[in-house]
């Protein structure tokens, strides 16, 4: 066995470059697992915040496709009840045209004096069988006084035909001239009282007849879901 002799300068030179060639080799290995790894934590976390805001965005832009409808079907339905109050309001003018209309020809009937009486003495024949009282007072407009006294004397006497019954009759202008024309009947004992003033008729007219003038007019109300 031969003995160790010592390196010279250019074995030393030689090892010490063979070493640092091995250093700088394990270091870049070392350095490339660490950036492969920072790499892969870096993609991992970029994924990570990309999915975050994605989620946030979606959240976000739901949250604002939410608040759209919400708000286009409030603006619908306003404009809906809009429209449905604007049709209302004008069948209502319509309406109240409609009646206006009917008044009229009422003030034009008690102006005709012959159709005038022809309507007092049914409205007080009417009234004389509905009281069946010896005495009655009728409540006339002070325009219509004469002719009501004239209808009441033919009313009596057809009264007398139908019931046999006799019938004293008082006249009083107590009815306003603002209204379209007719009577009040009050029994003797002024207990019951018949209004059979136009005005009167056409508001119960009106009332009763209220469901089929709607119909004639616009139709069936698709709304309605009971009938009588």
């Amino acid at each position: 066995m031969s003995a160790t002799r010592p390196l010279n300068d250019d074995e030393v030179v030689s090892e010490m470059n063979k070493m640092v060639a091995f250093i700088r080799q394990e270091a870049m290995e070392k350095a490339r697992e660490i950036k492969v790894k920072a790499d892969e934590e870096f993609a991992i976390e970029k994924a990570k915040l990309v999915k975050q805001e994605q989620q946030a965005i979606d959240s976000q832009y739901d949250k604002k496709r939410k608040g759209a409808e919400v708000a286009q079907k409030i603006a619908q339905s306003t404009l809906t009840n809009k429209s449905r109050l604007k049709l209302l309001q004008q069948r209502e003018e319509h309406l109240q045209d409609l009646f206006a209309t009917t008044r009229a020809q009422l003030i034009e009937l008690a102006q005709d004096e012959g159709r005038y009486v022809q309507f007092l003495e049914g409205a007080l024949v009417q009234g004389f069988l509905s009281l069946l009282e010896a005495d009655v007072t009728v409540h006339a407009r002070p325009t219509d006084a004469e002719v009501v006294k004239q209808a009441a004397d033919g009313a009596a006497k057809q009264y007398n035909e139908i019931s046999g019954l006799k019938v004293s009759v008082t006249v009083k202008e107590t009815l306003s001239d603002n209204i379209a024309g007719g009577i009040k009947l009050v029994s003797g004992t002024e207990r019951i009282t018949i209004d059979n003033t136009l005005d009167e008729r056409l508001r119960l007219l009106e009332d009763r007849m209220l469901p089929e003038i709607r119909y004639d007019l616009f139709g069936a109300n698709e709304n309605r879901k009971f009938f009588t």
